[in-house]
């Protein structure tokens, strides 16, 4: 058991006045670094120092193993700006704790987690963990240049708990995934993986996407060495690794963030400000310099402490409109009448400042369904400053055409069309991500018309005209290989479907798309350049055909796209491409070694010797093709 508290205020400070002051003007970028637990030496002696915010407290202990959970033994010392502190020698590594807090009118307040934990307890239990955060082991560096724009870009989405599981029905641990996650999306091609969030977080059902521990993995699956073992993996694999991160709200479990020191600290004390209706979570107050901190320095721990190369920023329409999903009446204007969250709109620009100034190799992409402007355009020019955006107008138009009928599609022809109009105005991804297998949705094989063929067809054309799209790609767990059901996020994928040849074959499209797709540079290069696409068929809405051309930074380098929606061969099809020659067919998804019936041009096609040179090709049904010139011309 540690000293009392008498042995305890002997010792010295461990937030310096600079501290206090960076702290006082939200802008300690490295603030895990003194709030939290923290193991360290003082005096010659060894122990633990505990630092945490609750400036409307009247007393704050420190309580957990150490001290037998007694809070008279160990009363923290307030410091300036609602600070406190203590060092509790003895303490180690591995001992929970919690804090006990007094609140402004005498109430004795739930025991409270630690915002900073860098580690907790395995729900239910809710303690933290007092953990060493500066013997964490660095993961390898990712590939350079993992996240530029001009980069193959396709990321595999993935919820930790569910993308495989053990012994009937049990987790794989950071350790057995990161034997097994990583050479599994090497070698199905995809350049990235992400992962649905790994913060600390108290129910199963939210995915992670209501989160108490901000800055504590999740033990579901292991310490936090483990998970850095598992980033450091796929790195060494030549992944990228992107997290999603919820700054956006958080639960009221009682033992989190609400009513913290027995006010509204962290959430804005008014329920119209400071509550969601659709999730019934509470909302970060932005305009408050420590919350603003915390979040922002958050962000910033992820990229430095775990080698995080991107966060995805969950929820940020709710975050940017002061009336997201309320009645009229039911908000509270900004300070100019309008809905604009501008402290909202603040904060995001400071984080991507920020993450951007420090981690210039990482990025940041937004899941954001409005047509907000300039998301992931700079800050400097009026942007918000994210490296890319979710284009969920595209993921909504594609699906609702390719789930109709075939005979219907021609008068749905504009769906495939329309994000064409806007497909440059943003640096975009497109997501095929889990919330769109779950909540009734059905999976996207479930989604496809017709019989066992023309789905798993449809579903192939879709996935090659996806890649083939402007546009980085994202695609969530199992859609890969054709799962059937929805995503349960207590359940395996079913791999086992693997065993039937319309998987397995789906499975082998999604391996050559993304390998295609890496190494093609008119495919990737200008995904984000409307310079590097240009239209061939808009118009052929009664047979359900598309085509356009995808140019690289070297012009001679393009790609021809033709995409048939519709179930009929078409013999003798004319387009028009710029350079005469002879064209080879790189993908079809009609090949029989992916499930199709093999109609296609023998591999490769030589167009007409016309001043507008023509091919005259053999389309396959349901199926997408790519052809490339066998030769680059000559100047």
């Amino acid at each position: 058991m540690s000293e009392p508290a008498a042995d305890s205020h002997r010792f010295p400070s461990i937030l310096s006045d600079f501290d206090l002051h960076l702290l006082a003007e939200g802008r300690h970028q490295r603030l895990y670094d003194k709030l939290g637990a923290h193991p360290m030496t003082l005096d010659g002696v060894d122990g633990v120092g505990f630092a945490v915010l609750a400036p409307n407290a009247r007393r704050v202990s420190v309580v957990g193993d150490f001290n037998r959970w007694e809070p008279h033994r160990h009363p923290m010392r307030r410091r300036g700006n609602g600070y406190w502190e203590i060092f509790v020698p003895g303490a180690t590594a591995g001992e929970h704790y919690k804090f006990d807090i007094i609140g402004p009118n005498g109430e004795q307040l739930p025991l409270k987690a630690d915002p900073l934990a860098f580690s907790a307890e395995m729900r239910p239990d809710t303690a933290s963990v007092v953990t060493d955060i500066a013997r964490l082991p660095r993961p390898a560096p990712a590939p350079a240049d993992v996240n530029a724009l001009g980069a193959p870009i396709s990321i595999y989405e993935v919820h930790l708990g569910s993308w495989r599981r053990k012994n009937g029905n049990e987790w794989l641990t950071y350790r057995e995934l990161a034997e097994t996650l990583p050479r599994y999306a090497r070698e199905m091609n995809f350049t990235h993986v992400e992962f649905l969030p790994v913060s600390e977080h108290p129910f199963d059902g939210s995915w992670g996407y209501q989160p108490t521990g901000l800055y504590a993995p999740t033990s579901r699956f292991g310490p936090p060495e483990d998970f850095s073992f598992l980033v450091d993996a796929c790195h060494r694999a030549g992944l990228g690794v992107w997290l999603d991160w919820v700054p956006g709200h958080f639960p009221d479990d009682p033992h989190g963030l609400g009513q913290f020191d027995g006010t509204a600290l962290y959430e804005h004390a008014n329920p119209m400000q400071g509550r969601h209706l659709d999730w019934g979570t509470l909302i970060y107050n932005y305009g408050r310099v420590e919350v603003a901190n915390f979040l922002a320095a958050n962000a910033l721990f992820w990229l430095e402490r775990y080698g995080a190369d991107g966060l995805r920023v969950d929820a940020v329409a709710s975050m940017l409109y002061l009336d997201y999903s309320r009645p009229a009446g039911g908000w509270i204007p900004n300070r100019h009448g309008g809905r604009e969250n501008l402290e909202a709109i603040d904060f995001l620009r400071r984080v991507n400042t920020e993450v951007f100034a420090d981690f210039p190799r990482t990025t940041t992409a937004a899941e954001e369904s409005t047509a907000w402007p300039q998301v992931s355009r700079p800050v400097g020019y009026g942007g918000l400053g994210f490296g890319y955006k979710w284009n969920m107008g595209w993921m909504h138009d594609t699906l609702n055409y390719i789930g109709k009928d075939p005979v219907h599609r021609r008068h749905h022809h504009g769906d495939i069309l329309f994000g064409l109009q806007y497909a440059f105005s943003e640096n975009f991804i497109l997501p095929l991500s889990h919330d769109e297998v779950v909540h009734g949705k059905r999976s996207l094989l479930g989604r496809m018309p017709g019989d066992d063929w023309q789905r798993f067809a449809n579903l192939r054309a879709y996935y090659a005209f996806m890649f083939a799209h402007p546009g980085k790609k994202l695609l969530f767990m199992g859609g890969e290989f054709g799962q059937e059901r929805e995503w349960n996020h207590d359940r395996s994928l079913d791999w086992h479907l693997l065993e039937r040849p319309a998987h397995a074959g789906l499975q082998a499209l999604v391996r050559d798309l993304n390998r295609i797709y890496r190494e093609t540079p008119a495919l990737h290069q200008r995904d984000c350049d409307a310079g590097g696409f240009e239209w061939l068929v808009t118009d052929d809405a009664g047979r359900n055909v598309f085509a356009w051309l995808r140019k690289a930074d070297d012009e001679r380098q393009q790609c021809l796209v033709i995409v048939n929606f519709s179930p009929n061969v078409y013999r003798d099809y004319h387009i028009r491409v710029p350079f005469p020659g002879r064209w080879r067919e790189i993908l079809n998804s009609d090949s029989a070694f992916y499930g199709g019936s093999n109609v296609g041009n023998a591999g490769a096609v030589r167009s007409s010797d016309a001043v507008v040179p023509e091919l005259r090709l053999s389309i396959p049904p349901l199926a997408t093709i790519y052809l490339t010139p066998e030769r680059a011309p000559c100047d």
